[in-house]
């Protein structure tokens, strides 16, 4: 794997908000969401766990269209729901 390094040389990385069994959780309280670094590392990380990615959003949440096409085109790993 290669690691992506900040300005002074640390490793990255994300983990999820919850793991329940094969499904990853990422939670966020946003207004709108883009496709972040923390999204893919994400995704890519539950793709390797044999896992599929939640991502729960207010249902006010608006998507930005770069994370609309890679949810289409992932979606056997990454999913978005809205809740209340």
């Amino acid at each position: 794997m290669d690691y992506r390094y900040t300005q002074h040389q640390v490793p990255r990385g994300a983990r999820p908000d919850a793991i329940s069994g094969s499904k990853w959780y990422l939670i966020k309280n946003v207004t709108t969401l883009r496709l972040t670094y923390q999204v893919r590392l994400l995704t890519y990380g539950a793709s390797e766990a044999r896992a599929r990615l939640h991502i729960r959003v207010p249902k006010r949440c608006k998507l930005s269209p770069a994370l609309r096409e890679f949810v289409k085109a992932n979606s056997n790993m990454v999913s978005v729901e809205r809740v209340s």
